[in-house]
């Protein structure tokens, strides 16, 4: 069991993206972003790789600007 990290280039839309996750009950949380991402805001949304394919959906669905990518930890 791996976990993903949500990289987005707006704090408000990490925050945003978290809350709409929870709301939908995945499991989920603020975590500081890994310096080895490079630019983003600092936090990302973490969740566990397991749910990356209904992450995906919610992502393609929702309309926000400053998602930059996945990255796996």
């Amino acid at each position: 069991m791996g976990y993903c990290y949500a990289v987005f280039t707006s704090r408000s839309e990490t925050l945003s993206f978290a809350s709409f996750l929870k709301k939908m009950g995945l499991p989920c949380m603020i975590a500081s972003t890994p310096k080895s991402i490079g630019r983003a805001c600092g936090i990302s949304v973490k969740f566990m790789k397991d749910y990356l394919d209904i992450v995906m959906q919610y992502l393609n669905k929702l309309n926000y600007r400053s998602f930059k990518g996945f990255v796996e930890a």
